[in-house]
């Protein structure tokens, strides 16, 4: 049978592909544009989106086991909620979804809300499914990188509470692990959230101060404001997109984002390794 893998050519999908194919498994990917895939010779590319009800139809033939991931945009909850009704039309009936942290109490923040609306109908939808929650990506710092290294500043409004950030790698191999078991279990599974965190909850002054480890040199955490946050992403980004990072930002300081009692110990062990450390990725993104 054949896992079907959306948002299968950005940072997490390539890594949840590779991670299938590592296993062995069966791989049809959902891409945009096929010419630019650049997945595996053995994973089955398509093209279409998830807007595209044809094309999701066509893609579903023969699958068992769906991945969804889709981007955080403007259609993001009808994107979802098609693709899980042309799932449920195909017979599909095990789903591992890409939702995030938190997506219950950021209730304010669009993308979170639509999120955790999308795993509501997942459960109520009678999907054998693992919902699973990552907290802050660590491949988020790529964007950042330059204001740190030309500025001597941490610019994201991270807050005192502390974001327990986690490697895309990670992500990606935690949920090949996740489709496999549903992919090949026998019998029903049940529904079940699953909390993706990195082995450290860190604050702003935290990561400012691994920066300053690492680069040899002092690197100040710029503070908690969100409005000058918002203005600077609005530079390369849509405005709505900057007002909805910005809604994030002002939930990572009053709320962050703290694992639950046991959840890294669950992912270490379901790893069979430790979880990637945030100091060790900024070291590698830093040489």
């Amino acid at each position: 049978m054949t896992i079907l893998v959306t948002g299968a050519t950005g940072n997490v999908g390539r890594n949840v592909v590779d991670q299938l194919v590592h296993r062995g498994a069966d791989v049809r990917a959902l891409v945009r544009d096929t010419a630019k895939a650049n997945l595996p010779a053995q994973v089955e590319v398509v093209q279409g989106d998830l807007l595209d009800v044809d094309a999701l139809r066509a893609a579903f033939a023969g699958v068992s086991t769906l991945f969804l991931l889709n981007a955080v945009v403007p259609d993001e909850f009808t994107q979802a909620l098609l693709t899980l009704g042309v799932a449920r039309e195909a017979g599909v009936k095990r789903v591992v979804y890409l939702s995030v942290i938190h997506s219950d109490v950021y209730v304010n923040v669009p993308h979170f809300a639509g999120k955790f609306g999308v795993e509501r109908m997942i459960e109520a939808m009678g999907f054998e499914a693992t919902v699973l929650r990552p907290a802050y990506f660590m491949d988020n710092e790529h964007t950042i990188k330059d204001a740190i290294t030309g500025y001597g500043i941490y610019p994201m409004p991270i807050g005192d509470k502390g974001l327990a950030m986690i490697d895309a790698r990670d992500i990606g191999e935690i949920a090949a692990i996740e489709l496999v078991r549903r992919d090949s279990g026998e019998g029903s599974l049940p529904f079940e959230r699953m909390n993706l965190v990195g082995p450290d909850t860190l604050t702003g002054a935290d990561a400012a101060a691994i920066w300053s480890d690492v680069l040899g040199r002092p690197i100040a955490y710029h503070g908690d404001d969100v409005a000058a946050f918002e203005q600077n992403l609005r530079q390369f980004m849509p405005s709505w997109m900057a007002f909805d990072m910005r809604l994030m930002g002002e939930r990572f300081v009053s709320d962050g984002m703290v694992p639950d009692a046991g959840d890294v110990e669950r992912l270490t062990a379901l790893l069979g390794r430790p979880l990637r450390t945030y100091r060790d990725f900024v070291a590698a993104i830093a040489g």
